[in-house]
Order: structure tokens, then sequence, then C-alpha cells
């Protein structure tokens, strides 16, 4: 007869897996509010566990090092992002004017809604060779969002798969770069004529396809 670990006890009524959720998303907005304001450079585990109001050791529970909390942190970052893009796409009506202008704004303002998202575009991502690293994997998500979004609103796509992907990857890293100057204040313009200009990049970019195919024939 093999004896059993009895199973954790509620603390206050609270059970231990709740309360390992809880220390989690503390860990998550302290790295959160760290990355967006003081930058990642400053970042420790002491000093991460004391914003969350946690012992150190509680830590590791959740995460193996600085480095995974980063990632995290960011992921979350980026699938909220996705989400608000795929609403507004999916609420706006199916043309592709509209839908193209939903998504802009609902990213533009997303960002803009907290200047901590915002940071970490403009000055975290280009300092950290984890970051750049892991930029690929977003760039790569959004860029599946624009070829989808375009296999739905176009009867016709107008390129190859090779050559839609090609583009998917252009303008989502296009818009990056665009992005992350604006909100690091490179460029002197307001919102609505950053989202004016890259509502009508992005429609160009769709429209003028058959007319660039046929050119280079």
């Amino acid at each position: 007869m093999t004896s059993q670990t009895p199973a954790p006890r509620p603390y206050r009524g609270v059970p231990a897996e709740q309360r390992r959720a809880l220390r989690r998303a503390a860990l998550l907005e302290a790295g959160l509010e760290l990355l967006g304001t003081r930058g990642w450079s400053t970042a420790t585990v002491r000093g991460v566990c004391t914003r969350a109001g946690l012992n150190d050791r509680y830590f590791y529970e959740s995460f193996a090092d600085l480095d995974a909390l980063l990632l995290t942190v960011v992921d979350e970052q980026a699938a909220q992002g996705t989400a608000v893009i795929l609403a507004a796409a999916r609420n706006a009506p199916q043309r592709l004017r509209a839908r193209t202008r939903a998504a802009v704004e609902a990213i533009v303002d997303f960002l803009a809604a907290d200047p901590r998202r915002a940071r970490i575009l403009a000055h975290e991502f280009p300092a950290n060779p984890l970051l750049q690293r892991h930029r690929r994997g977003i760039v790569q998500t959004l860029a599946a969002i624009f070829i989808t979004q375009v296999h739905e609103l176009l009867e016709e796509v107008p390129l190859s798969d090779t050559d839609l992907e090609l583009t998917a990857l252009t303008v989502t890293n296009g818009l990056w770069e665009l992005l992350t100057s604006w909100f690091r204040g490179d460029l002197d313009t307001g919102r609505d004529h950053l989202v004016d200009y890259a509502v009508a990049f992005l429609l160009t970019t769709t429209e003028l396809a058959p007319a660039l195919e046929s050119r280079l024939r």
C-alpha cells in the first residue's frame, strides 16, 4: 500500500491552485509595469517580486527566469492586440476599405490606450535582442491575419500564394516600423493622418497588385 501526498489545503478559503494563479497574474502585471516604464534592463527577480508584493521564492513557481517572464508578458500583450484586430475586422462591414480601416484603428488605439504598450513597441523591442528575435513570430501571426482577410474579402486574389505571403510580410513589417517610429515621437503627424496613411498603403498593396503583375510579365 503506497502513501499519497495530501492535497494542499485551502488558505483562508482560497484553493492552492487559485492562489498560484493569482501570484502568477501579479508577477505578470509587475513585469508589464517594469517593462513598460523603467525598461527591462533594470529588472531583477527581487524587483519584480517586490512590485508584485510576493516573496522571491514564488517567482520560480511560475517562471524559469526573467527571460521567461519577459516573453510571457509580451505574448500576452500580443494576444490581446491580435484579439482586438480580429474583433474589429469581424464587426466591420465586409468591404475591403471598411475592414482595413477598422483593423488599423483598432491596433493604433490598442497601443495608445496603455502607454506601457507603446513604450514596449517603441523602445524595448529595438533594444532587446531576445525581443528582436521574438518579433518574428508576432509578425508571422499578423501576416497570417492579413492573408486570411484578403482571401475573405476578395473574390479573386490577384496574387499567387507565394506573392501574397511575401506581400503580407512586407506590409506587416513596414507597419510595425511605422508605428514604432510614430510612438517613439520620430514622426510629426497626428493619429488620424497616421491611420489614413496606413489604410491607403494597405489598400494600394492589394488594389495595384494586378497592374504590377502585368507590368512584370
